[in-house]
């Protein structure tokens, strides 16, 4: 297997982009990247999209773009994951550059989500979930984490209000986020008093699903030929886990296996450890969801994160930077083009990139993703070279 870099990284804001089609989006963060990465040739597209074929109407989103998007003749895939969509294309491309397959190819990941009312989106975002075991008795994706939560606190003296860290540090970063959906402070008394959405999550430690594409260029050389580039960026671990849909098929729910999984073969395959990470990005829809991935991933203590997170450990500059972006809260969660925007976002950093947002002497970054209730774990390491 040969090394895979990072050469080239691309985004439109995330928002709600009414005058702009899916294609267009897409369209927009690629041509982004390619800029970025001085416009090499790609041999593939790699599209991670989770709702498309729902809200969209729009199924083959490979084929699709490829020829929206007049790249010629390329190969065009299609990668569904729910939430995880944007890391598990990632590693498809991944594996495709480091077996010799490609040499050059590109990662979109778009949602197209504002246009169709709420009813219809949610019932969308519940097929990430086990359809007769949990959608079809009305479960959804924020009554789901609820539930964790609420097992959670008993378990290990927690209320609501102990999560409130994590929306708070998510919109001190995103303030200095131009990308970012929602730019405005929180404070803790601000999170404890909003209403409730599934108790006991309440609206402002709940994130807004919008619209927005990111773009990656990947690629088995750190530049392209006769360019005078960044410091170069490896891929240097790349995983993929996945566990039962149904919370009520696994032998502890509070324990997120999948992540654990993922994080543990990234790490290994980069040879590092969770304690060499500087700098990470999470699903973080919700304090409940980001404290169990850190958990899992070896970055707390079971029962320990929401301790942590009120020591400032997540915070930027602490013992692990967390959303230096903003997260799915404050950036706002694309769900399909998640995993590709944390990449994008952890690129900055450890290119020096990042503005007011720089976490200073960054050199390995963490990207993990998950589709449903945790049941698809999709992480990647980054290492500065």
């Amino acid at each position: 297997m040969r090394p895979v870099y990072l050469i080239g990284a691309g985004q439109t804001p995330v928002a709600e982009h009414w005058d702009r089609s899916l294609e267009q989006l897409a369209g927009a963060a690629l041509q982004a990247a390619l800029d970025d990465a001085g416009q090499p040739p790609i041999q593939a597209l790699y599209v991670a999209n989770a709702l498309g074929g729902l809200l969209n109407k729009q199924a083959q989103l490979g084929a699709h773009l490829v020829a929206a998007l007049r790249l010629g003749a390329i190969e065009g895939y299609h990668i569904e994951a729910a939430g995880a969509s944007g890391g598990a294309a990632l590693h498809q491309a991944f594996m495709a550059v480091s077996s010799g397959v490609y040499q050059c190819v590109a990662v979109v990941g778009v949602e197209k989500v504002t246009d169709v009312l709420e009813n219809e989106l949610n019932a969308a975002l519940a097929t990430g979930l086990d359809a007769t075991a949990e959608a079809d008795q009305g479960l959804t994706l924020t009554a789901g984490w609820a539930l964790l939560q609420q097992r959670y606190s008993y378990e290990h003296d927690y209320t609501a209000s102990s999560f409130a860290p994590w929306p708070v540090t998510a919109h001190a970063n995103a303030l200095h986020n131009p990308n970012a959906l929602y730019r405005f402070p929180l404070n803790p008394g601000k999170v404890a008093g909003a209403p409730a959405v599934a108790t006991p999550i309440g609206l402002l430690d709940s994130s807004t699903v919008a619209d927005g594409a990111a773009a990656l260029i990947i690629a088995a050389a750190p530049q392209v030929e006769g360019e005078n580039t960044r410091t170069a960026i490896r891929v240097a671990g790349s995983s993929l886990a996945s566990v039962p849909l149904a919370l009520g098929a696994r032998p502890d729910p509070l324990w997120l296996d999948a992540v654990a999984r993922s994080t543990i073969a990234a790490l290994a395959e980069a040879q590092l450890d969770a304690d060499a990470v500087n700098v990470a990005e999470l699903s973080d829809q919700h304090g409940i969801v980001a404290a169990l991935s850190l958990e899992a991933s070896g970055f707390a203590p079971r029962g320990m994160a929401p301790r942590l997170a009120a020591d400032g450990a997540y915070a930027k500059g602490g013992s692990l930077s967390l959303a230096t972006a903003g997260g799915c809260k404050a950036r706002g969660d694309t769900v399909g083009a998640l995993g590709i925007y944390q990449i994008v976002e952890l690129a900055a950093q450890l290119w020096g990139e990042a503005g007011s947002l720089q976490v200073p002497g960054v050199r390995v970054a963490l990207a993990q993703c998950l589709g449903g209730l945790g049941a698809t774990a999709a992480t990647h390491v980054l290492v500065k070279e």
